[in-house]
Protein backbone atom coordinates (compact mmCIF):
# COMPACT_ATOMS: atom_id res chain seq x y z
CA UNK A 1 0.00 0.00 0.00
CA UNK A 2 2.70 2.46 1.02
CA UNK A 3 4.66 1.35 -1.83
CA UNK A 4 1.86 2.64 -4.09
CA UNK A 5 1.58 6.13 -2.63
CA UNK A 6 5.06 6.41 -3.52
CA UNK A 7 4.37 6.08 -6.73
CA UNK A 8 1.50 7.74 -7.32
CA UNK A 9 3.65 10.68 -5.81
CA UNK A 10 6.65 10.13 -7.76
CA UNK A 11 4.92 9.89 -10.75
CA UNK A 12 3.63 13.79 -9.80
CA UNK A 13 6.85 14.60 -10.14
CA UNK A 14 7.28 13.34 -13.53
CA UNK A 15 4.66 15.10 -15.49
CA UNK A 16 4.06 18.14 -13.15
CA UNK A 17 7.08 20.52 -13.10
CA UNK A 18 5.08 22.76 -10.87
CA UNK A 19 5.68 20.41 -7.97
CA UNK A 20 8.41 21.18 -5.88
CA UNK A 21 7.88 19.28 -2.71
CA UNK A 22 6.58 15.63 -1.58
CA UNK A 23 5.11 17.48 1.31
CA UNK A 24 3.52 20.63 -1.41
CA UNK A 25 2.17 17.17 -3.64
CA UNK A 26 0.73 15.24 -0.62
CA UNK A 27 -1.63 18.65 0.79
CA UNK A 28 -2.19 20.40 -2.52
CA UNK A 29 -2.40 18.03 -5.02
CA UNK A 30 -6.43 17.01 -5.68
CA UNK A 31 -5.87 14.75 -8.27
CA UNK A 32 -3.32 12.91 -6.07
CA UNK A 33 -6.04 12.76 -2.86
CA UNK A 34 -8.79 11.66 -5.41
CA UNK A 35 -6.48 8.60 -6.60
CA UNK A 36 -5.30 7.14 -2.93
CA UNK A 37 -9.30 8.10 -1.61
CA UNK A 38 -10.33 5.76 -4.67
CA UNK A 39 -7.38 3.21 -3.40
CA UNK A 40 -9.10 2.65 -0.03
CA UNK A 41 -13.05 3.07 -1.64
CA UNK A 42 -12.24 0.50 -4.09
CA UNK A 43 -10.91 -2.04 -1.74
CA UNK A 44 -14.35 -1.25 0.33
CA UNK A 45 -16.10 -2.12 -2.93
CA UNK A 46 -14.55 -5.08 -3.18
CA UNK A 47 -15.03 -6.18 -0.30
CA UNK A 48 -18.78 -6.16 -0.77
CA UNK A 49 -19.44 -2.39 1.38
CA UNK A 50 -20.75 -0.68 -1.38
CA UNK A 51 -22.72 1.87 0.25
CA UNK A 52 -19.63 2.65 2.42
CA UNK A 53 -17.59 3.08 -0.82
CA UNK A 54 -20.23 5.42 -2.46
CA UNK A 55 -20.52 7.98 0.75
CA UNK A 56 -16.87 7.87 0.92
CA UNK A 57 -16.83 8.12 -2.76
CA UNK A 58 -19.16 11.33 -2.88
CA UNK A 59 -17.05 13.04 -0.14
CA UNK A 60 -13.76 12.43 -2.22
CA UNK A 61 -15.83 14.36 -5.00
CA UNK A 62 -16.84 16.91 -2.17
CA UNK A 63 -13.03 17.50 -1.42
CA UNK A 64 -11.61 17.00 -4.86
CA UNK A 65 -14.16 18.13 -7.44
CA UNK A 66 -13.10 14.78 -9.23
CA UNK A 67 -15.58 11.70 -9.22
CA UNK A 68 -14.40 8.10 -9.40
CA UNK A 69 -16.51 5.52 -8.96
CA UNK A 70 -15.36 2.78 -6.67
CA UNK A 71 -16.12 0.50 -9.24
CA UNK A 72 -13.68 1.61 -11.59
CA UNK A 73 -10.25 -0.04 -12.15
CA UNK A 74 -7.15 2.02 -11.97
CA UNK A 75 -3.60 0.75 -12.52
CA UNK A 76 -0.78 2.10 -11.07
CA UNK A 77 1.09 5.61 -11.27
CA UNK A 78 -2.29 7.29 -12.47
CA UNK A 79 -2.12 10.94 -12.30
CA UNK A 80 -4.92 13.73 -12.99
CA UNK A 81 -3.38 16.86 -13.09
CA UNK A 82 -5.37 19.96 -12.30
CA UNK A 83 -8.14 16.95 -11.20
CA UNK A 84 -11.50 19.57 -11.13
CA UNK A 85 -14.50 18.23 -12.81
CA UNK A 86 -12.95 14.76 -14.23
CA UNK A 87 -15.79 12.10 -14.29
CA UNK A 88 -14.83 8.16 -14.23
CA UNK A 89 -17.08 5.75 -14.42
CA UNK A 90 -18.41 2.21 -12.72
CA UNK A 91 -16.95 -0.26 -15.34
CA UNK A 92 -14.08 1.93 -16.41
CA UNK A 93 -10.54 0.04 -16.69
CA UNK A 94 -7.19 2.63 -16.69
CA UNK A 95 -4.32 0.68 -17.23
CA UNK A 96 -0.79 1.74 -15.86
CA UNK A 97 0.92 5.25 -16.33
CA UNK A 98 -2.33 6.43 -17.65
CA UNK A 99 -2.86 10.92 -17.41
CA UNK A 100 -5.58 12.63 -17.54
CA UNK A 101 -6.15 16.67 -17.53
CA UNK A 102 -8.95 18.48 -15.90
CA UNK A 103 -12.39 18.26 -17.39
CA UNK A 104 -12.36 14.50 -18.96
CA UNK A 105 -15.11 12.33 -18.80
CA UNK A 106 -14.94 8.65 -19.26
CA UNK A 107 -18.42 7.90 -19.21
CA UNK A 108 -21.32 5.25 -20.86
CA UNK A 109 -23.53 5.47 -23.81
CA UNK A 110 -25.56 3.13 -22.43
CA UNK A 111 -28.41 2.57 -19.42
CA UNK A 112 -27.75 -1.59 -19.45
CA UNK A 113 -25.97 -3.18 -16.60
CA UNK A 114 -22.45 -4.55 -17.90
CA UNK A 115 -19.53 -3.19 -19.17
CA UNK A 116 -20.16 0.26 -20.70
CA UNK A 117 -17.69 2.58 -19.68
CA UNK A 118 -14.15 2.91 -21.62
CA UNK A 119 -10.70 0.59 -21.29
CA UNK A 120 -7.33 2.35 -21.16
CA UNK A 121 -4.36 0.89 -21.83
CA UNK A 122 -0.71 1.64 -20.43
CA UNK A 123 0.40 5.21 -21.16
CA UNK A 124 -2.31 6.89 -22.27
CA UNK A 125 -2.61 10.33 -21.91
CA UNK A 126 -6.44 12.28 -22.98
CA UNK A 127 -6.33 15.70 -22.91
CA UNK A 128 -8.54 18.79 -20.99
CA UNK A 129 -12.08 18.77 -21.62
CA UNK A 130 -11.64 15.20 -24.00
CA UNK A 131 -14.43 12.90 -23.53
CA UNK A 132 -13.99 9.11 -24.05
CA UNK A 133 -17.56 7.43 -24.46
CA UNK A 134 -19.10 3.79 -24.32
CA UNK A 135 -17.50 0.34 -23.73
CA UNK A 136 -14.14 1.33 -25.91
CA UNK A 137 -10.58 0.95 -26.22
CA UNK A 138 -7.98 2.79 -26.40
CA UNK A 139 -4.35 0.92 -26.70
CA UNK A 140 -1.07 1.54 -25.06
CA UNK A 141 0.16 4.86 -25.76
CA UNK A 142 -2.46 6.47 -27.07
CA UNK A 143 -3.16 10.06 -26.90
CA UNK A 144 -6.86 11.71 -27.07
CA UNK A 145 -6.26 15.73 -27.97
CA UNK A 146 -8.22 18.69 -25.86
CA UNK A 147 -11.89 18.79 -25.95
CA UNK A 148 -12.35 15.44 -28.61
CA UNK A 149 -14.70 13.09 -28.36
CA UNK A 150 -13.96 9.36 -28.33
CA UNK A 151 -16.92 6.66 -29.49
CA UNK A 152 -14.73 4.35 -31.28
CA UNK A 153 -11.50 2.02 -30.43
CA UNK A 154 -8.00 3.57 -30.44
CA UNK A 155 -5.13 1.60 -31.86
CA UNK A 156 -2.16 1.73 -30.14
CA UNK A 157 0.71 5.06 -30.06
CA UNK A 158 -2.37 6.90 -32.24
CA UNK A 159 -3.52 10.68 -31.62
CA UNK A 160 -7.19 11.67 -31.67
CA UNK A 161 -8.35 15.01 -32.29
CA UNK A 162 -11.74 16.64 -32.69
CA UNK A 163 -15.67 15.69 -32.66
CA UNK A 164 -16.05 12.88 -33.32
CA UNK A 165 -12.78 11.65 -32.58
CA UNK A 166 -10.62 11.40 -35.80
CA UNK A 167 -7.09 8.78 -35.59
CA UNK A 168 -3.66 11.26 -36.75
CA UNK A 169 -0.96 8.35 -37.68
CA UNK A 170 2.20 10.07 -37.47
CA UNK A 171 3.95 9.71 -41.14
CA UNK A 172 6.65 8.07 -42.53
CA UNK A 173 9.71 10.10 -43.23
CA UNK A 174 9.93 8.99 -47.14
CA UNK A 175 5.98 10.30 -46.98
CA UNK A 176 6.24 13.69 -45.69
CA UNK A 177 9.77 14.11 -47.84
CA UNK A 178 7.84 13.16 -51.08
CA UNK A 179 5.16 15.61 -49.79
CA UNK A 180 7.10 18.21 -49.49
CA UNK A 181 8.61 17.97 -53.28
CA UNK A 182 4.99 17.86 -54.36
CA UNK A 183 4.23 21.43 -52.79
CA UNK A 184 7.65 22.53 -53.72
CA UNK A 185 6.63 21.84 -57.44
CA UNK A 186 3.62 23.21 -56.81
CA UNK A 187 5.09 26.31 -55.46
CA UNK A 188 2.98 25.96 -52.61
CA UNK A 189 4.24 26.11 -48.92
CA UNK A 190 2.35 23.29 -47.84
CA UNK A 191 0.39 24.10 -44.53
CA UNK A 192 0.55 21.19 -41.96
CA UNK A 193 2.81 19.08 -43.09
CA UNK A 194 4.89 19.30 -40.08
CA UNK A 195 5.26 15.60 -38.28
CA UNK A 196 4.27 16.42 -35.57
CA UNK A 197 1.32 18.21 -36.01
CA UNK A 198 -2.18 16.09 -35.16
CA UNK A 199 -4.40 18.30 -37.46
CA UNK A 200 -7.51 17.12 -39.46
CA UNK A 201 -6.41 19.51 -41.80
CA UNK A 202 -3.24 19.06 -42.23
CA UNK A 203 -4.17 15.22 -42.83
CA UNK A 204 -6.28 15.96 -45.25
CA UNK A 205 -4.02 17.97 -47.28
CA UNK A 206 -1.45 15.21 -47.07
CA UNK A 207 -4.05 12.51 -48.57
CA UNK A 208 -4.17 15.24 -51.63
CA UNK A 209 -0.36 16.15 -52.40
CA UNK A 210 -0.36 11.81 -52.02
CA UNK A 211 -2.89 11.88 -54.42
CA UNK A 212 -1.52 14.46 -56.98
CA UNK A 213 1.86 12.54 -56.87
CA UNK A 214 -0.16 9.25 -58.03
CA UNK A 215 -1.47 11.31 -60.87
CA UNK A 216 2.02 13.29 -61.63
CA UNK A 217 3.38 9.16 -61.83
CA UNK A 218 0.44 7.83 -64.24
CA UNK A 219 0.64 11.17 -66.35
CA UNK A 220 4.76 10.59 -66.92
CA UNK A 221 4.06 7.33 -67.77
CA UNK A 222 1.45 8.16 -70.39
CA UNK A 223 3.12 11.11 -71.93
CA UNK A 224 6.31 8.54 -72.61
CA UNK A 225 3.97 6.52 -73.83
CA UNK A 226 2.60 8.38 -76.26
CA UNK A 227 6.36 9.59 -77.11
CA UNK A 228 7.68 6.04 -78.01
CA UNK A 229 4.75 5.81 -80.27
CA UNK A 230 5.85 8.60 -82.48
CA UNK A 231 3.62 11.45 -80.90
CA UNK A 232 4.61 14.53 -79.32
CA UNK A 233 3.65 15.68 -75.79
CA UNK A 234 5.59 18.17 -73.75
CA UNK A 235 5.43 19.03 -70.04
CA UNK A 236 3.83 21.35 -69.20
CA UNK A 237 5.26 23.64 -66.16
CA UNK A 238 2.70 24.07 -63.57
CA UNK A 239 1.33 27.55 -62.33
CA UNK A 240 2.23 28.74 -59.06
CA UNK A 241 -0.44 28.86 -56.27
CA UNK A 242 -1.24 32.08 -54.24
CA UNK A 243 -0.42 30.76 -50.85
CA UNK A 244 -1.39 33.65 -49.24
CA UNK A 245 -4.90 33.09 -49.92
CA UNK A 246 -5.16 29.53 -49.35
CA UNK A 247 -3.61 30.39 -45.64
CA UNK A 248 -5.76 32.90 -44.90
CA UNK A 249 -8.80 29.95 -45.76
CA UNK A 250 -7.43 27.37 -43.11
CA UNK A 251 -7.60 27.80 -39.38
CA UNK A 252 -4.83 29.03 -37.53
CA UNK A 253 -2.57 26.18 -35.86
CA UNK A 254 -2.97 25.78 -32.47
CA UNK A 255 -0.22 25.32 -29.74
CA UNK A 256 -2.36 22.91 -28.13
CA UNK A 257 -1.71 20.31 -31.43
CA UNK A 258 1.43 19.75 -30.59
Amino acid sequence: MFERIREDIQCVFERDPAARTTFEVFTTYPGLHAVLAHRLNHRLWQFGLKWLARVFSTMARWITGVEIHPGAKIGRRFFIDHGMGVVIGETAEIGDDCTLYHGVTLGGTSWKRGKRHPTLGNNVIVGAGAKVLGPVTLGRGARVGSNAVVVKDVPPDTTVVGIPGRLVRRASEEGDARRRAIAEKMGFDAYGTTQDMPDPVAHAINCMLDHIHAMDIQMDKMRNSINELGGSVSEVPLPDLDTQEIKAALPEESPNSR
